[in-house]
């Protein structure tokens, strides 16, 4: 009978005990129930965030308009448009690589005719030069990568300011390119050029102020604020006054022979492309795919004239 009692107590004790979790379980979800409908926002409260929300969009619209009318003014190519306009509203960084394992339109089938590649090239030099013959300013701002065909459309504008942790470069001069524009040797002058488009090296914002080939480099966060300031110290003076000193500037680069180079340059560009060193890179890309290449390309992993990895 003892042992019967001791089972019934025991019995009595995890029921009891069972009750008293779920009621703790039940005060539980009460508690956060009624903390959920203390922290509810009121109607006004909402139709205030969504109105702020649709006010934020407005706003952002009308910049990417300003920007669209901006670009307008100083481009007058269609195709410069789509390459320097991004899904964000500014500007892009060069060839969309993404597509570069799918489509090498860049690399003829041989034998390759050189003056059909010259005149593709050379109208491409022409589109991003727009901006330097643009009798308005243009300040580039650089954030995030101006590399390979973005860095000729930054070193085409007036002034560069770049974000510290940027980075700015021309690895296709290590193999399958040439810098088109020539904008190199003009900006910091033979000896650094040739370290430049020697290595194909990527330098950030700081490094590249240090050497002259932009003209400030600021903090991320100080990007926006710094450019707007130059844009609105330039913006008082007349335009005509602007565009007499910019023409006699570019006069200058002129005379020292930019167009001659540019021929050049586009010239060699094509060659690099289809030499036997540029075709073999394209057959790496389609091997191992556009990424992997570019890798083995930018950090010298590859051989391109024995065909293989270095040892």
């Amino acid at each position: 009978m003892d042992i019967e009692k001791q089972e019934e107590r025991k019995t009595d004790t995890n029921s009891q005990a069972k009750a008293v979790a779920m009621e703790k379980t039940q005060n539980s979800k009460e508690e956060q129930e009624r903390k959920q409908t203390s922290n509810e926002i009121p109607v006004s409260q909402v139709r205030q965030v969504k109105q702020a929300k649709q006010t934020s969009k407005s706003n952002l619209a009308k910049k990417a308009q300003v920007r669209r009318d901006i670009l307008d003014s100083v481009v007058s190519c269609e195709f410069c448009k789509e390459k320097f306009w991004s899904s964000v509203g500014w500007f892009l960084s060069g060839w969309d690589v993404t597509k570069g394992s799918k489509s090498m339109k860049f690399t003829q089938k041989m034998p390759w005719d050189p003056i059909k590649d010259y005149q593709t090239m050379w109208n491409d030099t022409q589109h991003f030069m727009s901006i330097w013959k643009s009798l308005k300013p243009v300040i580039c701002k650089v954030h995030g990568f101006a590399i390979a065909g973005g860095s000729d459309i930054a070193l085409c504008s007036d002034m560069i300011i770049m974000a510290d942790n940027a980075e700015i470069g021309y690895m296709p001069s290590r193999v399958w390119g040439t810098p088109t524009t020539a904008m190199w040797v003009h900006r910091i002058g033979p000896e650094k050029a040739k370290k430049m488009l020697f290595t194909g090296d990527k330098i950030n914002g700081k490094e590249a102020e240090k050497i002259g080939l932009v003209l400030e480099s600021v903090s991320p966060e100080k990007l926006d604020e710094r450019v707007e300031a130059l844009a609105n110290r330039i913006k008082t003076v007349p335009i005509n006054q602007l565009a007499m000193q910019k023409m006699v500037i570019n006069q200058y680069m002129e005379t020292s022979g930019i167009t001659q180079m540019q021929r050049l340059s586009t010239i060699f560009d094509g060659i690099s492309r289809h030499s036997p060193e540029g075709i073999q890179f394209q057959k790496r890309v389609e091997e191992k795919g556009w990424k992997e290449a570019v890798r083995e390309r930018d950090q010298g992993l590859y051989d391109w004239s024995k065909k293989k990895k270095f040892d």
